[in-house]
């Protein structure tokens, strides 16, 4: 099939980019995306929304510690939320592609309190190619202002009369609310300000349903595609990360992905389900630049209306294209590093744990990435740099291909043991270079023999009791799915669980998919207050070995809790762990089950604990919080190692 001929245009404010499939129309100098014409349909973006809030960069960011930290400016003070070029240009125009250029460029000696950044951002429309390209280099000149930055992200704003649908993975796709479902005539906010109750949403068979973003946040390494389909005609709109690399946080950072609007999101760098912890900090005079992307929409359209899941399918196989082009050979940046520019780093992950075996063990499918993080675990909080993960083998072994040149530290973790492995060796990477790491061999902390334990070490709650909704707050989207602690409210399941009493656990008889539940939250009152929670782990010792034990306590999240731990009393003297405002992940109130990985060892003197029944007590102390809590990952308590 004949490609048609690539031509670009500019008449006025408008920029047009047009390949014969897909034809784009751009605000100049702004770099707005205003149009997108493709399989029969005008525009695709929404056409009620402003020319500069269909198709958007924005950025959230602050100066540092002010009050204003998630209040989002742009560059400009222009247009709010909104990321402004003031510059267009062509980068570059053949028969195969042209790409062009938004720039904003900052000034260091403007007294003005504007965003301390240059952005350039770029759209690239490919001949023969059903969709375009879209990336972003962010640059920090010398001479800069402190200041912190929370999110970025590329915005598209679809019609509203015609997307209704959306998948973001085989199982989760469904019909979504129309905006106005979420008005107070049609919907009501509960006490999360994002979940609304549709109470008389257009679409009747929605009603009694719970609506929230959240509910379709993704981990990074779970998705890379996600869209809407619309009807009359059938198209579909698709957001492909072909590359995590420049998203922050790693693998298991969630973010969202769609939600009802209908909003397509290419979230870069965002703070959900981790908080200020993640948020990327920038010094006075610091210099610094990130290529973000580029990432692929795909359009893709069918005539029949019963094939519409096939565009689904078709965009889960383009996804797999594009991974396998990546990196790209047809994007004009300098600061874009090609396949030719870049390394890789392989080797074999091992575990060594002799109270699990006495030899080595294959880390089977763990992870392993390179980051510029530098301590354990700091990967899931770096946001500057650019990461590079995979799963290892059933071998542990493994090969990171396409490393931007620079210096790393290898970082890893293995599902079944606890803690991060950091390999403190810097790595160089440099064009070209293929580094062999050898046998890498992670040991766990670990100090004895086990006592007991409960869950499994994954970072995350998913072994552990997740309740059943409350029916008046469902998303039928997740009511025979694994992902069921995706619904609203199960904060207060616990307290319909327990009204009075709270959580016993006793090691050898109970069960902790069915007895421990999965969050550690308050307790709602008689009155509707909410009280701390302890819970209690009933425990027999045969015997007492002098020295020290240790309690490991491994949690896939927390959000403001002062979490204390006793033995075998509630005196000041029993009291073996505590730490207050834990955490601003915000996976309770999220619907999430991880958010930012912690691991305590808890140290318990032998004098503490008695032959026969003992319990430790964790305390939720914390009131007055409905969404405050902590999601336990594992617990293990280990004998002395000389026991």
């Amino acid at each position: 099939m004949t490609k048609k001929k690539l031509s670009l245009t500019s008449k006025g404010s408008y920029v047009k980019l047009d390949n014969g499939l897909v034809k784009l129309t751009i605000l100049r100098p702004q770099g707005f995306l205003t149009g997108i014409k493709y399989g029969g349909m005008d525009n695709l973006l929404d056409l009620q929304s402003s020319e500069s809030s269909r198709g958007y960069w924005d950025i959230n960011w602050s100066l540092p510690g002010g009050e204003d930290r998630y209040h989002l400016y742009s560059t400009s003070f222009l247009h709010d939320l909104i990321i402004n070029g003031n510059n267009y240009s062509v980068v570059h125009s053949s028969n195969d592609n042209i790409e062009v250029s938004f720039r904003s460029t900052y000034n260091p000696s403007n007294s003005s309190i504007t965003l301390p950044l240059s952005i350039d951002m770029r759209y690239i429309l490919r001949a023969g190619v059903s969709g375009f390209y879209c990336y972003a280099i962010y640059e920090l000149p010398p001479g800069c202002r402190a200041f912190d930055v929370a999110q970025t992200r590329m915005v598209f704003k679809l019609r509203q009369e015609r997307f209704h649908y959306m998948a973001i993975s085989d199982e989760k796709q469904r019909v979504m609310p129309m905006p106005e479902d979420l008005l107070p005539n049609r919907g009501k906010q509960l006490i999360v300000p994002e979940s609304v109750l549709l109470v008389n949403p257009i679409n009747p068979h929605l009603k009694g349903e719970v609506d929230d973003k959240y509910q379709y946040s993704m981990d990074n390494k779970d998705g890379g595609v996600h869209g809407w389909i619309s009807s009359s005609p059938v198209v579909g709109f698709w957001i492909i990360f072909p590359s995590q690399e420049f998203r922050n946080g790693g693998p298991t950072k969630q973010n969202l992905t769609v939600h009802t609007g209908p909003t397509c999101l290419a979230m870069l760098q965002g703070t959900h389900y981790i908080g200020e912890d993640i948020m990327a900090h920038f010094e006075a005079g610091e210099t610094w630049r990130k290529v973000f992307g580029p990432f692929f929409v795909y359009l893709n359209s069918t005539p029949k209306v019963s094939n519409a899941h096939s565009l689904w399918l078709d965009a889960k196989e383009q996804r797999l294209l594009e991974k396998a082009a990546w990196p790209y050979d047809f994007v004009s940046s300098p600061y874009y590093y090609t396949g030719k520019e870049r390394g890789s780093v392989s080797g074999r992950f091992l575990v060594q744990d002799g109270f699990v075996s006495s030899s080595l063990l294959s880390a089977k499918y763990g992870y392993v990435g390179l980051s510029i993080a530098t301590t354990e675990g700091s990967w899931q909080t770096e946001s500057k740099g650019y990461q590079f993960w995979m799963q290892t083998d059933s071998n542990g072994n493994f090969t990171i291909n396409n490393v931007i040149p620079g210096t790393y530290r290898l970082h890893g973790w293995v599902p079944g043991f606890i803690g991060d492995y950091l390999n403190n060796a810097p790595i160089t990477v440099s064009p070209g270079s293929q580094t062999e790491l050898g046998n890498l061999i992670y040991v766990p902390v670990r100090d004895g023999p086990t006592v007991w334990e409960i869950g499994f070490p994954d970072r995350t709650a998913t072994g552990f009791y997740v309740p059943d909704v409350n029916p008046r707050f469902v998303n039928k989207l997740f009511l025979h799915s694994p992902e069921k602690f995706r619904q609203y409210g199960l904060w207060d399941r616990y307290t319909d669980l327990n009204p009075v009493s709270d959580q016993v656990f006793t090691i050898g008889v109970s069960d902790s998919k069915k007895d421990w539940f999965f969050a550690h939250v308050d307790r709602r009152g008689a009155d509707g207050k909410y009280l701390p929670t302890q819970w209690e782990i009933k425990f027999k010792l045969n015997a007492v070995s002098n020295g020290v034990y240790k309690l490991r306590l491994a949690m896939a999240s927390a959000t403001r809790s002062n979490l204390k731990a006793n033995i075998n009393d509630m005196d000041v003297k029993n009291l073996v762990f505590q730490v207050l405002n834990l955490g601003t992940d915000n996976t309770v109130c999220r619907h999430g089950i991880h958010g930012l990985y912690r691991l305590y060892s808890v140290d318990i003197t032998s004098s503490l604990l008695v032959k026969g029944d003992n319990s430790i007590f964790l305390t939720q102390a914390r009131a007055g919080d409905a969404l405050c809590g902590v999601l336990y990952d594992y617990l293990r308590l280990e004998a002395p190692a000389n026991s």
